[in-house]
């Protein structure tokens, strides 16, 4: 599965992709920024090469978050907000997708 996350992952994204590549999938990242049509576009085509969107809300501007939202529900891609996700969030979801049920509200 190809997982993308909007929301400015500068620090983490290296250890979140590591995490996601032992659970066998790939992991896209994009900061949320999209002044300007370049900005805008890469987070269109994350969402849509994307088999699950998180999007950061802590970090991201109202901007990014409409964009990918809007982009999601077009390309029917499946879309979760959330205030953040950090390592252990993002292994207890994976976990629970192992498991067949998504993990509930306090694990992701």
């Amino acid at each position: 599965m190809r997982i993308g996350i909007v929301g400015g992952l500068d620090r983490s994204a290296r250890d979140l992709e590591e995490v996601a590549r032992a659970w066998g999938h790939e992991l896209d990242t994009h900061t949320g920024v999209v002044s300007g049509k370049a900005a805008a576009d890469s987070l269109r085509a994350l969402v849509v090469r994307s088999d699950l969107v998180f999007v950061l809300t802590d970090v991201n501007s109202h901007n990014g978050v409409r964009l990918a939202r809007e982009t999601a529900r077009a390309h029917r891609r499946p879309l979760r907000i959330l205030r953040r996700l950090g390592l252990k969030h993002l292994t207890a979801y994976l976990q629970a997708q192992v498991a067949g049920a998504e993990p509930t509200r306090d694990a992701a």
